[in-house]
């Protein structure tokens, strides 16, 4: 508690608190959605899960709120452009930006990972079916699905912030014009035109958290946001003037109460079109049997809801915002952002051993979905689940906690930027390739480690390249 005043009392005056609630509310919210609506029944003797979506159709239209990925990937957005820049104005490197952002994400994916895969090994060698550790540890690595499409946003931040400068919101609307070409592939053929929407539904959302940025940056900075101040004469700094203030009005997000009401309102409007009297299905999450899918991969109904969503948050803001000055308000979300990422990659563990424990001792309740003892039955399964999820986060959220940024240093030569520009790169790839191959396999596939090993190898490549980065000369802190 005392760290948490601390870090409440050094709080910059200028930091929009309103992000990190964001960002605690989306992740918080995941987690109790995924609990809350998850079936737990007998598959041939063994528990088994799925979603209860397919039996509550009239729960459809709330996962237009609770479907928050959108919310997560516009807080990113923002949270991104902020260091990035930030960094740059300490005259440091994209490269640099990119070892250093990875520590947040890699060390907790890193632990959950060797983790997982120490206990299916333990598991199979005690004579497990090496099916059913696979189909345990797919299960607990559902979250990585999300974070291999936010791993590769981040990793197209510098690049795709440029573009932002240079075109501003021009470029997520050119995104959500490619997922709607997607769209019109799984509509009408071929489907695998849809598979770019991974990518470019998410990017678009990210990159209105530039443009969020950016406007809280004009609105604190405003000499700074728009380059003023570099005398080249008064004709020539007026025009530069004027030229920079047209690119920042086109990369500014209007932030006021009539723009919430205006994007809520569009975004409500089209989501009734598109899935009411449109082809698209009205839930924002997967409900088996459905023809399509609005998150996987991210179709123009998601972004519309994404819209709706921006709506209500702006009209949230300001009433938010004076709450967050409060000490109080202010601590708890700083303790749920320290261990934000633990708490999303290990909510679905917390299930798993719940689940196994409660199965061993013959006291896993599978009432039928909707009845009133699955309904009973939601309070102390969430309440359960908490509690193991606490004993998670107080073992492995330390790693996350305790991640320490370095600071910006100094070029070291043309050479060794582009090398380093090239080693964060691979590093990243790495990952990605890791998670994605995990993400792809079958949950079935008879797996002794419980996940595949190739994706195991090529996630630890690029995570310990890029832990040798930041270890590196030139990512060690200064001192003082």
């Amino acid at each position: 508690m005392r760290r948490l005043r601390q870090l409440a009392q050094r709080t910059p005056p200028g930091r929009e608190r309103y992000i990190d609630l964001l960002r605690a509310l989306a992740i918080t919210m995941v987690v109790l959605g995924h609990w809350g609506v998850t079936v737990i029944g007998y598959d041939n003797g063994r528990p088994a899960g799925h979603s209860a979506l397919g039996d509550l159709r009239w729960a459809w239209p709330l996962t237009w709120v609770a479907q928050v990925m959108p919310v997560f990937f516009l807080v990113g957005g923002y949270a991104n452009a902020a260091s990035l820049a930030a960094r740059r104005r300490r005259g440091g490197s994209a490269a640099g930006w990119l070892v250093d952002r990875s520590a947040r994400l890699v060390r907790p994916t890193t632990v959950l990972l060797l983790v997982l895969a120490a206990g299916a090994g333990i598991a199979t060698l005690r004579g497990a079916d090496p099916a059913q550790v696979r189909t345990v540890v797919w299960f607990a690595t559902i979250p990585l699905w999300f974070l291999v499409a936010y791993v590769a946003v981040v990793a197209l931040t510098p690049p795709m912030y440029a573009l932002h400068r240079r075109f501003g919101l021009a470029v997520p609307t050119a995104l959500v014009v490619l997922v709607a070409l997607g769209d019109l592939g799984r509509l009408l053929g071929p489907a695998a035109l849809a598979d770019g929407n991974y990518l470019f539904g998410w990017l678009a959302v990210h990159q209105v958290g530039f443009a969020w940025y950016d406007t809280a940056r004009a609105d604190t900075h405003p000499a700074d946001a728009t380059g003023a101040g570099e005398s080249a004469g008064p004709a020539a700094d007026a025009d530069a003037t004027r030229a920079r203030t047209r690119g920042l009005l086109r990369r500014r997000l209007p932030l006021s109460r009539r723009a919430g009401v205006l994007l809520l309102g569009g975004g409500l409007a089209a989501l009734v079109l598109l899935t009411v009297a449109g082809p698209y299905p009205v839930a924002m999450l997967h409900v088996p049997g459905e023809r399509l899918d609005n998150a996987a991969p991210p179709s123009v109904a998601l972004m519309a809801a994404a819209v709706a969503q921006l709506g209500l948050i702006l009209l949230l803001r300001r009433p938010a915002g004076r709450r967050l000055r409060r000490s109080g308000p202010w601590q708890a979300v700083l303790a749920v952002n320290a261990v934000v990422l633990t708490l999303f990659l290990w909510h679905l563990t917390a299930a798993v051993l719940l689940v196994g424990l409660l199965d061993a001792l013959g006291v896993l309740p599978t009432p039928p979905v909707g009845s009133a003892a699955w309904w009973a039955w939601r309070v102390p399964w969430l309440l359960a689940l908490a509690a193991v999820l606490a004993v998670l986060v107080a073992v492995f959220g330390p790693v996350e906690a305790r991640t320490r940024r370095p600071a910006a240093t100094g070029p070291a030569g043309a050479g060794g930027r582009r090398l380093r520009a090239g080693l964060a790169v691979a590093g990243y790839a790495g990952v990605l390739v890791g998670l994605l191959l995990n993400s792809l396999a079958p949950k079935a596939a008879p797996e002794p480690l419980g996940l595949p090993a190739p994706a195991l190898v090529a996630y630890l490549a690029g995570a310990g390249l890029l832990r040798l980065l930041r270890s590196g000369p030139a990512g060690r802190r200064r001192p003082g």
